[in-house]
């Protein structure tokens, strides 16, 4: 397998990031944690113009035709600027399940930039930001059903809102693993990304806070940190797009497919927790507090590591897959 991003992904990864960095994502998510979810959409309808929401639908029904590794090019941008709203739900496992359960009436909707939700249980019990998806879904066993959303509580990440959902009418059959692989999987790429902005807010902050009349940057204890978080982004990151691989054929085992995401998930989530250690330890008290940019990465980080599956249950896969 070729792990390497071709020239065709760097490119929407830079059209993304062009648009994300005018947006002011910041004041965004604090918007958004408020419950002011306007600007946040007017986000979210940039990116469909960018054809993020229609990567996983094909051309026949409006959408780019594409494929999970650019799926995980653009998970992974949203993850470097914490963009609010149901990501991996939206452009990722939702356009799956409704392609499986032959509902592709739907799916122009969301090329179109509608947002979409869904309740996914066990491992997925609740549904994210309903009160803003015009699409609500429940899988039940491996059923699609159009849900409603009730009961809506507050997460660690205060722009997410979890849901319980109760079923309306059913859609369709679906493959029910293949739908929650790609939506942790997303899930994936959205935590590298936070883990690489986290360790550039903290790269940047050693730079240029000094004690004993030095950067503390140049502390070998300090640097030694840093690298941990380096190295541990860049292990994770060539299981993601592998991991995409997998999703797209290149292993046609289903038990080996989701091993392979498993994987992914669990390292990327070992990856971002490490850097949001880091990132606290090397700020201090500083990063706990809303006003700094930090801890809009750290909640979100602690939120998306048990989204789509806690470590547990991801190792509980990888560990069955290798003992078949």
């Amino acid at each position: 397998m070729r792990f390497l991003l071709e020239e065709e992904h760097h490119d929407l990864a830079a059209s993304i990031d062009s648009m994300l960095a005018k947006s002011d994502l910041p004041g965004v998510i604090r918007s958004w944690s408020d419950g002011d979810t306007k600007p946040g959409e007017i986000v979210w309808s940039k990116l469909a113009e960018t054809g993020v929401n229609a990567l996983l639908i094909s051309e026949d029904h409006g959408g780019m035709g594409a494929g999970a590794i650019e799926m995980v090019v653009a998970a992974h941008q949203l993850g470097r600027y914490a963009v609010p709203g149901p990501v991996a739900e939206t452009i990722a496992a939702v356009p799956i399940l409704l392609a499986d359960a032959g509902a592709t009436d739907r799916l122009g909707a969301l090329a179109e930039g509608e947002l979409a939700t869904v309740a996914h249980p066990p491992l997925v019990p609740y549904a994210v930001d309903a009160a803003v998806a015009g699409q609500v879904y429940l899988v039940d066993d491996n059923t699609l059903n159009t849900g409603v959303a009730t009961n809506p509580r507050p997460s660690v990440d205060h722009t997410r809102t979890l849901s319980s959902v109760d079923i309306d009418a059913p859609v369709g059959t679906v493959d029910p693993v293949r739908g929650f692989d790609f939506g942790a999987l997303a899930t994936a790429a959205q935590l590298i990304g936070l883990a690489d902005t986290m360790l550039a807010l903290t790269g940047e902050y050693a730079k240029t806070r000094k004690q004993f009349g030095r950067e503390i940057g140049s502390f070998q204890a300090v640097k030694h940190h840093l690298a941990d978080v380096a190295v541990a982004v860049e292990m994770a990151r060539p299981l993601i797009h592998g991991a995409a691989l997998s999703l797209d054929g290149a292993v046609p085992e289903p038990q080996f497919v989701s091993r392979d995401v498993s994987a992914a998930k669990v390292a990327a989530g070992q990856a971002a927790y490490l850097a949001s250690r880091v990132g606290l330890q090397v700020l201090g008290a500083i990063g706990y507090t809303q006003e700094h940019d930090l801890s809009l990465y750290l909640t979100k980080t602690r939120a998306l590591i048990t989204a789509w599956g806690t470590p547990a249950a991801h190792r509980a896969r990888v560990l069955e897959a290798i003992t078949v």
